[in-house]
């Protein structure tokens, strides 16, 4: 898997995370949801993404949007 692969499948995982624990546990974890959407905005106009980061750490292949 790429690191843009791997990028969207743990945004994709962390919305729906913060969507059942909003459900389930308490209505605040709404501000968990803004924070995803605010970082992915803040990502594709920067270009500078913290799990991109982490994922590189770890090893996983460079695909093409995050070089």
């Amino acid at each position: 898997m790429t690191l843009d692969r791997s990028v969207l499948l743990f945004a994709g995982a962390m919305t729906l995370l913060s969507v059942v624990l909003t459900t389930y546990i308490s209505p605040h974890f709404v501000w968990f949801t803004v924070f995803i959407g605010a970082n992915l905005i803040q990502s594709s106009l920067t270009g500078v993404c913290p799990a991109a980061w982490a994922f590189n750490a770890l090893g996983v292949q460079k695909g093409c949007a995050f070089e």
